[in-house]
């Protein structure tokens, strides 16, 4: 059985095209390379940029393929201060909105995989990015301002930007558990 489920993860990443990306680890360099960043340049984010950005969201896998997101695009220095403090203009918000639902499903996870892709992606680029979910409530509260489709719940808020990089913010971030204290083996 072990080995059928290693044959069809192998076949995946082939059909896929990824098969090259794996073997020189760039991926893998991606994810464990990438943080939140907290300071920004006032650098705009492209149009090009921003495409390939949303483009990954959407590509983000959901249970049944439902895609129960939306994502709402702020360029507005004015209307994304009113969400996060520290904006900075060139910075953009992406806000990942879940469809609220009728039969007791949550988007929250197919939304957190959106987000994420997107992060990665942000940092694939070259720029910062940094998830937000304390926001949310607020911007709930104010669905005109931020324009949330009608069914909507905002459920987090992805902040977009040129990262400062005169900034030493990888080693004055705090640091990240080791794997003994958060990874559990079975059956050893």
């Amino acid at each position: 059985m072990k080995t059928r489920i290693l044959l069809i993860i192998a076949a995946l990443f082939v059909s896929a095209g990824l098969v090259g990306q794996i073997s020189d680890n760039s991926v893998t360099d991606l994810l464990l390379s990438a943080y939140s960043e907290r300071e920004y340049t006032d650098e705009p984010v492209t149009e090009q940029q921003l495409d390939i950005i949303l483009k990954s969201g959407i590509k983000s896998p959901s249970a049944r393929n439902l895609q129960p997101w939306k994502f709402t695009v702020i360029r507005d220095t004015e209307t994304m201060k009113a969400a996060i403090d520290n904006i900075v203009p060139g910075n953009v918000i992406i806000i990942v909105s879940g469809l609220v639902s009728q039969n007791g499903t949550t988007p929250d996870f197919d939304c957190g995989l959106a987000t994420e892709n997107m992060f990665i992606a942000a940092h694939g680029l070259g720029l910062g990015a940094r998830i937000y979910t304390g926001p949310v409530r607020n911007v709930n509260q104010n669905r005109g301002l931020y324009h949330i489709p009608a069914g909507y719940n905002a459920v987090a808020l992805l902040r977009i930007g040129n990262a400062d990089r005169s900034v030493d913010a990888v080693s004055s971030a705090t640091p990240r558990k080791t794997p003994d204290e958060i990874i559990n083996k079975a059956h050893q």
